[in-house]
Parts: structure tokens; C-alpha cells; sequence
């Protein structure tokens, strides 16, 4: 019986109806469940920032040890704003003694304590003989 078959059976769907278990894995309920797998040390989490409140909903993430990738599309719409919370983030990540990096004009990474960010890249090895 395969893992499928044993959500069917614990929802109380049979063999006539099929459960969809995308939507299922989107619904609101599982959103912090993660039934594939045991527990983990520390999990990647895509976080969206929409404003300075949740600065501290964010470093209690990093508080967690989970590394973070934050979207920061609306903050980037008000610029006083998005400079504001990357600082405190910034001198936040720097007192936990973990890292902050841009990935890209919409996504910056956060890690928790003792992890870090390679900032550069390496060139790749040339295949060659």
C-alpha cells in the first residue's frame, strides 16, 4: 500500500473517489505539516515581507535555525521602507553571528547562527583535456 493509498484511507476517501493530493498539500491545514519526512534540525523557508511588522516574525525564524528566502517584491515599492527593514535585518543576522546575501533584485537569504553565505562565485572548472 503506497503512501497515497494510506492518505486516501486516513481521509476516509475510497476506491471511488481520488483524493487530490495537490490540493491537499496546498490546503491551509498542512501548511506546517510535513508528512513525507521525520522532523528536521533546520528547514528553508520562503518567507514574503510586506511590511516592517514582520521584521520579528523573521528573526524568530532565524531564532529557529531556519534559513530564510525572503521576497521583498512589495517592499520594494516603497524604498524607505525596504532599506529600513534590510538594515535591521542585516544588523540582526550580524549580532546572531549568521549571514545575509542578495540573491537577486527580488530575494535576499537569511541564515541563522554559524551558517554562512559564499558570496562569490566560482569559476566553473573547464571540461577540456
Amino acid at each position: 500500500m503506497g503512501v497515497f493509498d494510506k492518505l486516501s484511507q486516513a481521509f476516509g476517501v475510497s476506491g471511488s473517489k481520488e483524493l487530490n493530493i495537490e490540493d491537499y498539500m496546498k490546503s491551509a491545514e498542512m501548511e506546517d505539516v510535513d508528512m513525507m519526512h521525520e522532523p528536521a534540525d533546520m528547514y528553508v523557508k520562503p518567507v514574503s515581507i510586506v511590511s516592517e511588522d514582520e521584521v520579528k516574525l523573521i528573526q524568530d525564524e532565524l531564532d529557529k535555525k531556519n534559513i530564510l528566502l525572503l521576497n521583498i517584491e512589495e517592499l520594494s515599492k516603497r524604498p524607505k521602507t525596504q532599506a529600513n527593514v534590510i538594515a535591521q535585518l542585516k544588523a540582526y543576522v550580524m549580532k546572531i553571528n549568521g549571514d545575509i546575501a542578495q540573491i537577486d533584485d527580488m530575494r535576499i537569504m537569511l541564515t541563522p547562527a554559524k551558517v554562512k553565505i559564499i558570496k562569490r562565485k566560482k569559476a566553473a572548472q573547464s571540461g577540456t583535456t
